[in-house]
């Protein structure tokens, strides 16, 4: 049974995460961030709840779509913010932008441009978790397009004949770009997957922040108790367009805004409200700490200083 304040906390991280994600978007529109960017607006469940049944010292690997994960990690979104603004007070140093954020402190192993990148890194992060004897788990998110890359299941297959300590969680949000997973499986679970693999596999509503809380936290106590890795699927859906170049022609603004009256926050604060852990006013509050957040977030990356001229190649690799 989760207490009454990491309830409240796991509220407030959602409402960070959308509205962070907000004010990115409006950023770029203002063309204050560069090059591309990956929404997960709808998609706040998967990463909240996830990443809660973590302890401090484990670690995740994240996507592209990962901005959201940082964040429930505990990434600080003024540095963050810095990052997306390309200012040298970014976690990366303003290299990384949004797709390629890490925060190692904070064990976030980074965010990955490469669709189902993290997958295989998984494994070896697993396989290093184990040879050095720490008891830590490794959480790896991907999305439902990466499940059909090779490196899906040449990695699990390697993580499970090595009982390595990973989770696998895929954010199934419907698309992979924009091929519908009804085109692209011929399973109507990705999770079942798992059964050739002899580990795990669960599908749960992804959009119910407890849900995937509970779902992981079983993964999580299996993989740090030494039997191996599990698969879980978190059904989902992103409100945005695959990236910003996404001119949406493969769906239905009906079936968007179907999705949208299962918002996982209004979800969870109906909820928390329902079950008197909160009340509509302290709700309030919640989301306008988060508002005062990002905006601070904002005034901080506007003052950072640019990466200089002669620093610009420092932790640049190029093959």
């Amino acid at each position: 049974m989760l207490s009454e304040s990491k309830l409240k906390e796991m509220l407030h991280q959602m409402y960070l995460i959308r509205t962070f994600e907000e004010k990115a978007d409006e950023l770029y529109a203002l063309g204050k961030v560069h090059g591309t960017m990956h929404l997960s607006i709808g998609q706040e469940a998967t990463a909240v709840g996830a990443i809660g049944a973590l302890r401090p010292k484990d670690y995740i690997l994240s996507t592209h779509r990962g901005h959201g994960h940082c964040i429930a990690k505990g990434a600080d979104v003024k540095i963050m913010m810095a990052e997306f603004m390309g200012k040298e007070t970014g976690y990366c140093r303003g290299r990384g932008g949004s797709m390629h954020i890490a925060d190692m402190e904070g064990g976030n192993l980074g965010a990955n441009g490469v669709v189902g990148g993290g997958i295989g890194m998984a494994v070896g992060a697993g396989l290093s978790i184990k040879m050095r004897g720490t008891g830590q788990v490794i959480l790896c998110f991907f999305g439902d397009g990466a499940a059909n890359r090779g490196i899906f299941h040449e990695a699990l297959n390697m993580a499970a004949i090595w009982t390595l300590p990973v989770v696998y969680l895929c954010e199934n949000n419907q698309y992979g770009m924009s091929m519908s997973v009804v085109r692209a499986f011929s399973i109507k679970d990705i999770a079942d997957r798992a059964a050739a693999y002899n580990m795990p596999g669960v599908v749960v509503d992804g959009n119910d922040v407890l849900a995937v809380y509970e779902a992981t936290l079983e993964a999580v106590e299996r993989a740090r108790g030494g039997g191996g890795p599990s698969l879980i699927e978190g059904k989902t859906y992103r409100w945005k367009g695959h990236s910003k170049s996404d001119q949406e022609r493969y769906r239905t603004k009906g079936e968007v805004e179907a999705w949208k009256e299962r918002c996982p926050i209004l979800r969870f604060r109906a909820r928390l409200i329902g079950e008197r852990v909160i009340d509509e006013a302290e709700a309030n509050r919640m989301a306008e700490e988060a508002r005062r957040l990002v905006e601070e977030a904002v005034a901080f990356a506007e003052a950072s200083p640019e990466p200089s001229v002669e620093t610009i190649l420092e932790g640049v690799y190029a093959p």
